[in-house]
């Protein structure tokens, strides 16, 4: 088992121990309450509420845990990654690109040159507007990890924004074919060969990303194209089903909508931004027909 799974197992042990702990303690609590309200506490502890004092124990005692592991995380990053990678993200996640660049090249020349480096590095620098930067860092960790997807998504990214779509379909290619159970890959693929006209392949990308467990990110985008390849195809009961799991994952288009500003005055920018219109017409037709 990989690190990074481990860690997400224990997390989410810590969590469901906690969240058992909470109703022991809710539940002893209760009973107590019940059990005595009418005769005076006969005992400095009865049975009742010594499982709620230890329910309430072992929550706490999860939750020490589970900020533990999160800082042990935090730690192996910044040894991973370099010094500035974590403050770099959150800058990035504001929009803040310029402020990121320096700390991304101060990992870098602290020898942290990992392809998680190199993919914030090439974001950052695309989405500042300096292109030549991102694209000669994207050639770079293709260079370094030629074996790496995330290596073959960084060069994807730097071709989307570039709107070089055809260059970045053979980027997602090679990384789907190093990791053909990543749903996420494949529903890339399928929107950058829909956004350089290939519909046929993108329907078989995203009937490939949504045979799988699929974020409702790219739930919500792929099953929308899924929808509209099958109204065109004649087939309504394949289109309705579709439609039904594009509703269901309407929660994840607020995150592409969030991040549109940052793609102000670029040409992907616009096509995505037609693009959330168009799904957001399709789920108001749904809500207005299902209202019907």
């Amino acid at each position: 088992m990989s690190g990074g799974r481990l860690r997400w197992w224990l997390l989410t042990l810590t969590v469901l121990l906690a969240v058992i702990g909470v109703f022991f303690f809710i539940g002893g609590v209760g009973y107590e309450f019940v059990a005595t309200r009418s005769t005076p506490l006969a005992e400095p502890l009865s049975p009742a509420l010594t499982i709620a004092v230890t329910g309430m124990c072992l929550a706490a005692m999860m939750v020490l845990i589970w900020f533990a592991i999160v800082g042990w995380s935090l730690a192996r990053q910044t040894r991973a990654q370099g010094s500035g990678y974590g403050d770099a993200y959150r800058l990035i996640e504001s929009f803040r690109f310029r402020d990121a660049i320096p700390l991304l090249e101060r990992s870098i020349s602290e020898g942290k040159e990992t392809a998680e480096v190199l993919m914030l590095l090439t974001s950052a620098y695309a989405y500042a507007g300096q292109l030549a930067k991102a694209q000669a860092t994207a050639d770079r960790a293709v260079q370094l990890f030629p074996d790496d997807p995330d290596a073959y998504i960084t060069l994807a990214n730097g071709y989307r924004l570039q709107a070089a779509y055809d260059e970045a379909v053979y980027a997602l290619r090679q990384a789907a074919t190093l990791a053909p159970d990543r749903s996420v890959i494949w529903a890339e693929l399928g929107f950058m060969q829909h956004f350089a006209g290939d519909e046929s392949g993108a329907l078989e990308s995203f009937e490939r990303a949504t045979s799988q467990a699929l974020p409702a990110t790219y739930a919500v985008r792929a099953f929308y194209h899924l929808m509209r390849a099958y109204e065109q195809q004649g087939d309504s009961l394949k289109a309705a089903r579709a439609a039904a799991k594009m509703m269901s994952a309407r929660n994840g288009l607020s995150a592409w909508r969030s991040g549109l500003r940052a793609l102000q005055g670029t040409a992907y920018g616009q096509r995505l931004h037609y693009e959330m219109e168009a799904i957001e017409r399709a789920i108001a037709d749904a809500d207005a027909s299902n209202l019907g």
